[in-house]
């Protein structure tokens, strides 16, 4: 019983996170099962199994938000759902740690764009009406997908912000979308480990814990997401990015490096506090702005 509690408070943590910034709870779950003993594939079936209901229930409170585009989960979600059950079934012969760092640097540049967009210039209404093209959003889901399943977790790390480095969707739509789109993602890779490995390794009370935890944190995440600011969840967003592949890339340096990496978080730290910072008074300017312009009007 003690370990089904601690499963659920980290599927509440990590379902929470994923599910008002649009990403981390494949990258926090198997963490923690790779932690625990568990092989790497075993490790990714379980957390992809326990997601099969989180991004169900997780997709549905973003839709009664008004948080989901379908057209951008239809046309990111199946190229997903292929690329996840690809990578599911050679994920026990194949190995991602040597392309590993070079996404954490592309995924790193990313977030940097990503932070500075949302704290130095406010996202505009009129990005939403610029459609997404199939030929980015279908590259962009099958990579995504791949990744996902043969890492255990990066759907979110990989898609979110390529989405919002274009500029054509609303931070909350881009979170709502991915994390949708996700549901159809889970189901692919969940097939694919089946196949690939049988039930073996999968502990059915690691599957329930994490589930009973997400469940319960969907709706809190889709809520924030509504309430949010546009400037703070893109700030929010980008220091996520940052901060998860600096890890990945001081992991892989050849050499150690010791006590002083944490040094380099306690940075990170401070620079996204102070976005979020900076991001909530450009929110609070721009609110003020639109005030005395409304007032102008009246008057």
């Amino acid at each position: 019983m003690r370990a089904l509690i601690m499963l659920a408070l980290v599927g509440f943590g990590a379902q929470l996170v994923d599910g008002s910034l649009g990403m981390a709870y494949g990258v926090t779950s198997t963490t923690l099962m790779l932690a625990m003993g568990l092989a790497p594939a075993a490790a990714s079936a379980t957390v992809h199994l326990a997601e099969v209901g989180t991004t169900l229930a997780s997709g549905v409170s973003h839709w009664r938000f008004g948080n989901v585009d379908w057209k951008v989960v239809g046309r990111v979600g199946v190229p997903g759902a292929i690329g996840a059950f690809i990578g599911a079934t050679l994920l026990s012969g194949l190995s991602t740690e040597a392309a590993a760092p070079l996404m954490a640097v592309l995924l790193l540049g990313l977030g940097f764009y990503v932070l500075t967009r949302f704290t130095v210039v406010e996202p505009k209404a009129d990005a939403a009406a610029k459609p997404l093209r199939r030929r980015f959003l279908a590259p962009l889901g099958l990579v995504a997908g791949f990744v996902d399943a043969t890492g255990g977790g990066g759907w979110g790390p990989v898609g979110t912000p390529a989405l919002l480095s274009t500029g054509r969707m609303e931070p909350r739509k881009v979170i709502g979308s991915i994390d949708t789109a996700e549901f159809l993602v889970s189901i692919a890779a969940s097939l694919g480990f089946i196949i690939g490995l049988g039930t073996a390794g999968i502990d059915a009370v690691w599957v329930v814990g994490l589930l009973i935890g997400g469940l319960i944190a969907a709706p809190i995440a889709a809520w924030l997401v509504r309430i949010v600011p546009p400037r703070m969840l893109g700030a929010a967003v980008g220091g996520m990015i940052i901060l998860t592949n600096s890890r990945t890339l001081l992991h892989a340096l050849p050499v150690e490096v010791g006590s002083w990496s944490w040094a380099v978080y306690g940075g990170i730290v401070v620079l996204w506090a102070w976005a979020i910072r900076r991001a909530w008074r450009g929110h609070k300017e721009a609110r003020e702005a639109e005030r005395v312009a409304a007032l102008a009007e009246i008057s």
